[in-house]
């Protein structure tokens, strides 16, 4: 059993990851902007409310923990998720906590290569552009700090079931893959990297 929080607890994959991290016996806080957004109650799940743009907010919360599990989500405008990185890394050195486990998107950084035309050209390149620079200065507070850091990098989101089968790790050139993966499977990897250290600072891609 870990003592996580998971910041982004409300989002797609946040919810994925705090309902299979309490499934598995672990201790969670729930950092969020609204209470009243998390529906689960569990013996083992704390809530905490606060804006992951507020540096004090996120450093008290943090203290205590072993893990700290990042699923930031800011849909496709703002810095959210850059500058909530900043100040969780802030927070966690101060601690001296170590672990953290991001999920940011396939096809940033050096994975650029895995993205189709429509992905590359017009979902990155014109629709989510700001969204997917955001996660690009993101993974450089992740690569520029000392934390024990994994970023988990998933192709797009669906909402289908938890299979735990699916490919990560694979080269940016590999041209057999989906570009697909199910929030619940996202979060079972992201999971799995507690006690997995083959991805230490290391950016693994995840998709069909």
């Amino acid at each position: 059993m870990k003592k996580i929080i998971v910041f982004g607890a409300t989002g797609s994959i946040g919810q994925q990851v705090v309902k299979q991290a309490l499934e598995a016996g672990h201790q969670i806080t729930a950092f969020t902007r609204n209470k009243a957004k998390v529906s689960m109650e569990h013996a083992h799940l704390r809530i905490v409310e606060g804006d992951v743009l507020d540096a004090h907010s996120v450093e008290k919360a943090i203290e205590g923990h072993q893990v700290v599990i990042c699923a930031l989500g800011a849909g496709r405008k703002g810095t959210v998720r850059s500058l909530g990185t900043k100040h969780i890394i802030q927070g966690m050195q101060k601690h001296g906590i170590d672990r953290l486990i991001c999920q940011t998107t396939l096809g940033a950084g050096d994975s650029e290569p895995t993205l189709n035309f429509f992905w590359r050209h017009i979902m990155f390149g014109w629709f989510l552009k700001k969204a997917y620079l955001d996660h690009q200065e993101q993974e450089t507070e992740i690569r520029n700090s000392h934390t024990a850091w994994t970023i988990v990098r998933p192709a797009a989101f669906t909402d289908g079931p938890l299979t735990k089968t699916y490919q990560h790790g694979f080269s940016a050139y590999d041209s057999d893959l989906r570009l697909k993966i199910s929030r619940s499977d996202v979060a079972h990897f992201m999971l799995q990297q507690l006690d997995n250290k083959a991805y230490l600072r290391k950016s693994p891609g995840l998709s069909y």
